[in-house]
């Protein structure tokens, strides 16, 4: 039976407020062995933290999300340090550009993701990248920082864009969006240019969820345990194995995040 690394769940959504405990125990159910939990600002980051530090295999970002940068107090990045220095934190973010819906304006959101690109790099730590309607500005920015690992967390774009992510050394994040030929033409198109050693998958629990499953589970939240048919799509769409899938991706997982596994689970 494979075993799968979920590398992006939003544990805290309030959607799992009632039973955040048994989402774990039914991803583990399905032998998914490590979860990542993403951080979308410091007081997230907390919760992320603490709940690591009582389940084992369980590992979280610590940043600050383009929507939040707004938001951001006086000593902020300190306390972002703070929290990177935790064992369980493996990666900086989810930080990034997102010029659709400017929660926070385009001027805070530069300010804040350069912030959070140099203590990455001051700190050796990957990225957890969050990027719409600024893949531009968003490359550039990266460009500064030759030699920093990450993921383009939860990717939905072209070709292009994933050979230039790719260029960079980055990681790349496959979600249920794959799995949805409305609006994801342009991921599945660019798929066949993602190489396994590039391939990281995740759910963005408790959103996208996979409309490719059958039957159809009778609520919308997307849930790590549904992590294998986001697998199963990109099998069907690259001729890859699901042993190869899970294979690549999870040793992916551990080493852009740097988390050293029981080589009898390898």
């Amino acid at each position: 039976m494979p075993l799968w690394f979920d590398a992006g769940v939003n544990l805290f959504s309030d959607r799992f407020n009632s039973d955040r405990d048994d989402v774990v125990r039914q991803a583990r159910n399905v032998h998914v062995k490590e979860m990542l939990l993403i951080s979308s600002d410091l007081a997230e980051s907390q919760l992320n933290t603490h709940y690591c530090s009582n389940h084992p295999s369980l590992y979280c970002t610590a940043g600050v999300h383009p929507h939040q940068a707004a938001g951001v107090s006086a000593g902020w990045i300190a306390h972002l340090e703070s929290l990177l220095q935790d064992p369980h934190v493996v990666a900086v973010g989810e930080c990034g550009l997102d010029f659709n819906r400017n929660f926070s304006t385009p001027e805070q959101q530069i300010e804040v993701f350069e912030a959070q690109l140099a203590l990455a790099t001051g700190l050796n730590k990957p990225v957890y990248l969050h990027e719409r309607d600024a893949f531009p500005t968003q490359i550039s920015l990266l460009k500064n920082h030759p030699g920093l690992s990450g993921i383009a967390h939860c990717f939905t774009g072209d070709s292009s864009q994933l050979k230039a992510y790719l260029d960079l050394g980055l990681y790349i994040g496959i979600t249920g969006w794959l799995c949805d030929t409305k609006r994801g033409q342009s991921l599945i198109d660019a798929v066949r240019y993602l190489p396994l050693d590039r391939l990281v998958l995740e759910t963005d629990a408790p959103f996208l969820l996979p409309k490719t499953m059958a039957p159809k589970p009778k609520s919308s939240r997307n849930e790590p345990a549904y992590l294998p048919a986001i697998a199963a799509q990109f099998a069907d769409m690259t001729g890859h194995s699901l042993d190869e899938i899970a294979l690549h991706s999870r040793r992916n997982s551990l080493t852009l995040f740097q988390i050293t596994a029981d080589e009898h689970y390898l």
